[in-house]
């Protein structure tokens, strides 16, 4: 059996930050609807840890409604600093109620109003008619908390698969695949 692979991802995390990487834990999110149609979007990553890998939303984005329908995504970074790349793939499920709160809490002021002044996904007629909400919300929770809207919450990945690459020349990458089983983390060699 070997390691398990969010311990792998966070230090290629912290190497990526540390060799200057731009949003090292921007990737991408890749869902599909009930019908089998993919969608994919830029997201930023709040955590890795061995009981998945946690980003949040609007539960009303579109995201959301695709993971609703179909619970199987994966997640792909890219650094171009280090040169290494990630793939995770697995099953979804939501984060509970404390685990939400504890990270809205932790969000800048700002960010928590543009997330309750949103509804992420839907349609608006103006720009000028989302800064009035987002204005309008400012105003109404002016020195007081902001509480977590209902609709906002967090999903946690289970990964099945991990693969890790590591740019090699003359592109003749390395590649290792963490697969997962009922006894832990079995690894193998991908050919570039």
């Amino acid at each position: 059996m070997s390691e398990d692979p969010s311990r792998r991802f966070n230090r290629w995390l912290a190497q990526a930050r540390d060799a200057g990487q731009p949003l090292p834990e921007a990737c991408v999110l890749a869902t599909a609807d009930g019908r089998g149609r993919p969608s994919a979007r830029f997201m930023l990553l709040k955590g890795a840890e061995p009981s998945g890998w946690v980003f949040y939303t609007n539960l009303a984005s579109r995201k959301a409604r695709e993971l609703a329908a179909n619970p199987e995504a994966a997640l792909a970074f890219y650094w171009d600093a280090t040169g290494r790349q990630v793939r995770v793939e697995g099953r979804v499920s939501a984060v509970d109620a404390a685990e939400a709160d504890a990270y809205w809490a932790s969000r800048p002021r700002q960010s928590r109003i543009a997330a309750c002044a949103s509804r992420q996904s839907s349609t608006v007629a103006s720009r000028a008619l989302l800064n009035k909400r987002f204005r309008e919300i400012e105003r109404r929770f002016a020195g007081r908390d902001i509480p977590r809207p209902a609709g906002w919450s967090g999903y946690r990945l289970r990964a099945r698969r991990v693969e890790f690459w590591t740019r090699n020349e003359p592109r003749f990458h390395y590649r290792e695949l963490f697969v997962r089983s009922s006894k832990g983390w079995n690894k193998r060699l991908l050919q570039p």
